[in-house]
């Protein structure tokens, strides 16, 4: 019985000539983005901004009618790393490596799962913050509390959304690819930069407004998200060497 995948397009795959989007060039930028990460947590220890934090968290307390809370409740879900955004990535990744016959597709996930665990959980555990309404400190704003649970430095939430929503992009992408799909560069297809970005402009938003992270939480999850995304986006992921992988199941997978 005859193969079949043999009639499926494998060209768009091998073909990582031009990558769909841009890999970062320079490191300027992230230097700038872990200066400012830096200067912020820097910030927050010495007491600069809280009282910000404070009126932001007061402010939209006293601006938050029932519909707006719910309406802000379901949006922010789409935030959630282990509910929502890793499997969703996890099975597109699947969809595609069924597709090409390749392992490569778990890649980007693998990496942005042990990055932000990494990342974003060793920041929670370092600088405890305890979140906007917790009632078991007088001072919950300031780093180094003692109250449990203290974890809202920074957002993951907001973490999540600017790294998961590009891997996501990415793997729709690479099965678009797959199809024999069109992918020019710069926007791989319609709606491509509005999954990039406002998912996370609207988690970041409805995070600080439904008060479950101070207003530099969320601003240090968009930094560390930015900065920990164009460290992923360097990678490339149709070349890079698996020592461990046999059976050629390493070919291409249209990642780059």
């Amino acid at each position: 019985m005859p193969d079949a995948t043999a009639s499926r397009p494998s060209a768009p795959l091998a073909d990582a000539s031009r990558r769909p989007t841009p890999t970062p060039t320079g490191w300027w930028f992230d230097a700038v983005l872990l200066a400012a990460l830096t200067g912020l947590t820097g910030a927050l220890i010495a007491g600069v901004f809280l009282d910000t934090d404070v009126a932001v968290r007061d402010w939209v307390d006293a601006h938050r009618p029932p519909v707006g809370f719910w309406i802000a409740s379901v949006l922010n879900f789409f935030g959630q790393g282990g509910w929502v955004l890793i499997p969703v990535s996890s099975l597109l990744a699947l969809w595609l490596g069924r597709r090409v016959r390749s392992v490569r597709p778990v890649l980007p996930v693998l990496a942005a799962v042990a990055s932000t665990y990494l990342s974003v959980g060793a920041m929670k555990v370092l600088l405890p913050r305890a979140y906007p309404h917790d009632l078991d400190d007088p001072f919950p704003e300031r780093l180094f509390t003692e109250a449990t649970p203290a974890m809202a430095y920074p957002s993951g939430h907001v973490a999540n959304a600017v790294i998961w929503y590009a891997v996501i992009a990415l793997l729709i992408t690479a099965l678009r690819r797959s199809y024999g799909r069109p992918v020019p560069a710069g926007r791989p297809f319609p709606g491509y930069w509005a999954l990039r970005l406002l998912p996370a402009a609207v988690i970041f938003c409805t995070t600080v407004y439904l008060g479950y992270h101070w207003l530099t939480d969320s601003i240090a999850g968009l930094l560390l998200g930015w900065l920990l995304l164009r460290l992923l986006q360097r990678v490339p992921w149709d070349t890079v060497r698996l020592p461990w992988v046999r059976g050629g199941l390493d070919r291409p997978a249209g990642l780059s």
